[in-house]
């Protein structure tokens, strides 16, 4: 029996600058994005579509989306296999292409966790869990593209006092 999750968001676009969308260039892309008891996320589009680079634009946010999903069954994955994760960093990247009739999609999206590993976990293993987190990651399963991973796993340094 599958169970079902519902995510409710609400958006607001917020870049009327008085003649609303009377021509391309005339408008604001700002836009707010809020979920109830969380705090506003400030969007915009990509700077290369008129957007504000201080602001989240969508495509950073599936990016960002699918490195934090592959992140946190990472780490669930790896307590329930006794592998100590000491720190996790990801430089993920997407490429998304424009088509001819000014749409666009993504062609693929490589993550790149940087895992250190207590001295006693198995770095084997650690490297192995990547593929089962990958299978499982419920945003990854969801896009039509690739979602590549390139991790490393590194040995936590013995402290001074060892």
């Amino acid at each position: 029996m599958s169970k079902e999750h519902i995510y409710e968001t609400n958006l607001v676009w917020t870049g009327n600058l008085g003649d609303g969308t009377k021509t391309y260039k005339g408008y604001s892309r700002a836009h707010e994005i809020s979920i109830e008891g969380k705090p506003k996320i400030a969007g915009s589009s990509d700077p290369h579509f008129n957007g504000d680079a201080s602001r989240y634009n969508p495509e950073e946010m599936l990016v960002a989306a699918l490195s934090a999903c592959h992140m946190l069954y990472y780490l669930h994955l790896c307590a329930d296999a006794g592998i100590v994760v000491t720190d996790y960093q990801d430089d993920a990247a997407g490429k998304m292409i424009e088509t001819a009739d000014d749409g666009g999609h993504f062609t693929e999206v490589v993550i790149r966790p940087r895992v250190i590993i207590s001295k006693e976990s198995d770095a084997n293993l650690a490297n192995e869990i990547h593929h089962k987190a990958h299978e499982f990651c419920f945003i990854a399963n969801s896009v039509n593209f690739p979602v590549l991973t390139e991790a490393q796993i590194l040995i936590e340094k013995s402290s001074a006092a060892d």
